[in-house]
């Protein structure tokens, strides 16, 4: 990749190897989403002319196990044999593919707090991505589940307490590594005490720095020691930096991450599309602030013209000195270590049979109750109370259908369903109470709030007894946001998620043939 002199600072003639290899360089520091189930002339023009190192595919970009190994093998073709090739498949609500065993989240994994299974889940997760050509999974989440109002974490973390996630990911992770697949782990410092998505705002954390080495912190200094990669957040930190976030801070990523944990494996920003970043930053300036700060790899996720962007201002801060020479040639190392030990080879046809019975088992051990179960009698006539639409928090992929659960139940009892499309403004007093058994189904991650005093008002968290609802079903099934079970005032059923074999979990705690068993992973609040 050549560029004319005019791009070029005059302290670097255009003939230097170093200068010739600017596009290299900069593309090489980048992981890039494309559209599409295939790959077209102009994308792999794009990857090819621009050198970049990664692609991070998505659902979106999926649509059968033949389809997407071809579509890996081309990007593998053009992206050359150290390309990396990722994907969140962490379990759970974050789940890719839709023909592949699906893992437990982490918070059901938590509740059976069981290493070994934690073990056998990541290198079952890691056999069927390995299968279609992946060789990077961004997880496991080690973020601590902190707080009962995070918007996006919750049942992605493996629990409330640091060592239990340390343990728990660390085994996960150990799996997944012993199949050839790298890991991620996400998102330090730790994003389990924001009330704010990063997708959507900057959240900040205001803890001490005592606090962040007690909760946050532990979790990476325990797993980072065997880490590939850690994935960072877009979270001020205000103990740590108070002007920067943490994907743009030098103090947090060379600072705390390099120097004191002694981290050396390869530093990824998370998404720099995210509000959190880009409507403060914008694309080219943040991703040079990231590289400065210390990160190894930018995931521009963004349209074509921010990649472009992102592309072009690392090439002028390659060429100005803003990013050193000698960073620069750090990372590229980290990067071709991370691309040589985990390389993207497709592997034998993957046999799915034996991984989806452990993923089955795995959930039912996850399945917990809150408060004093009375489950239907068989073949009882039930009515179903559940939101009409399948919900993505723009993270996760949709949740439970109507249609999954009319599927679940019909088969077993009489069936009548009510649908809603806002909980805040449906009547809920129009229910009839005419004895017939009541099931609402909670099938997203946002809170119950109040409204015509028939609902809980999640809002007040002072004393839960007062946000008791004057409505309320015989059974709440809590199918993905797990505080939802505390807004009503009925016993639950707590899934940690919304897969198959979760519900298949929940159904048979239905029918009687399934005692839910596992540990409450979260606190009244």
């Amino acid at each position: 990749m050549h560029f004319s002199s005019a791009v070029l600072s005059p302290s670097l003639s255009a003939s230097s190897d170093f200068a010739d290899k600017l596009g290299q360089r900069a593309g090489r520091c980048m992981m890039v989403r494309i559209t599409g189930t295939s790959l077209d002339q102009d994308t792999a023009e794009f990857l090819r002319q621009h050198q970049i190192g990664g692609v991070c595919l998505f659902r979106n970009n999926m649509r059968d196990a033949q389809q997407l190994r071809s579509l890996i093998a081309d990007l593998r073709a053009v992206l050359g044999a150290e390309a990396l090739i990722a994907v969140d498949q962490e379990g759970g609500a974050v789940t890719r593919t839709t023909w592949l065993p699906v893992a437990p989240s982490a918070m059901s994994l938590g509740a059976s707090h069981d290493p070994a299974l934690c073990y056998e889940v990541g290198a079952a997760v890691a056999r069927g991505i390995k299968a279609l050509g992946f060789n990077w999974n961004f997880a496991p989440v080690v973020d601590v589940n902190s707080n009962p109002h995070n918007p996006i974490i919750a049942e992605r973390s493996f629990g409330m307490q640091a060592e239990q996630v340390s343990t728990l990911a660390t085994a996960w992770m150990q799996g997944s590594l012993a199949q050839g697949v790298a890991c991620c782990l996400k998102h330090f410092p730790g994003h389990g005490d924001t009330q704010y998505d990063s997708h959507r705002a900057l959240p900040t954390v205001d803890k001490p720095r005592a606090e962040l080495e007690q909760v946050e912190f532990l979790p990476f200094r325990q797993c980072a020691k065997a880490a590939p990669a850690i994935m960072t957040a877009h979270i001020l930190y205000s103990a740590l930096d108070a002007d920067l976030p943490a994907t743009l801070s030098p103090k947090i990523l060379r600072g705390v991450l390099r120097e004191e944990m002694g981290f050396a494996g390869v530093i990824v920003t998370d998404d720099m599309a995210m509000q959190a970043i880009a409507n403060q930053y914008g694309a080219g300036n943040a991703a040079v602030l990231a590289l400065q700060a210390g990160a190894d790899l930018v995931l521009a996720l963004g349209s074509r013209t921010e990649q472009l962007e992102t592309w072009q201002a690392i090439c002028d801060a390659l060429v100005s000195g803003a990013i050193t020479q000698t960073d620069n040639d750090a990372s590229l190392r980290r990067l071709q270590q991370l691309a040589q030990a985990y390389p993207s080879q497709q592997s034998a046809e993957y046999d799915n049979q034996a991984d989806s019975a452990l993923m089955a088992s795995a959930w039912q051990r996850g399945i917990s109750a809150y408060g004093e179960l009375r489950l239907p009698a068989p073949g009882a006539s039930l009515r179903l109370v559940m939101r009409a639409d399948a919900a993505s928090d723009g993270v996760s992929d949709v949740g439970v259908t109507v249609e999954q659960m009319r599927q679940l139940l019909a088969a077993h009892f009489p069936l009548e369903i009510v649908t809603f499309d806002d909980a805040a403004q449906f009547d809920w007093a129009t229910l009839p109470n005419d004895g017939r058994y009541t099931i609402l189904a909670s099938t997203t991650r946002a809170r119950y709030t109040r409204h015509t005093n028939d609902i809980s008002d999640a809002s007040d968290t002072s004393d839960t007894s007062q946000r008791r609802t004057s409505w309320a079903p015989d059974l709440h099934l809590v199918l993905w946001g797990p505080y939802l079970a505390f807004d009503i005032n009925a016993p639950a059923l707590i899934s940690y998620g919304f897969a198959t074999p979760a519900l298949d979990a929940v159904l048979a705690c239905l029918l009687g043939k399934l005692t839910p068993s596992a540990p409450l992973q979260i606190k009244p609040q």
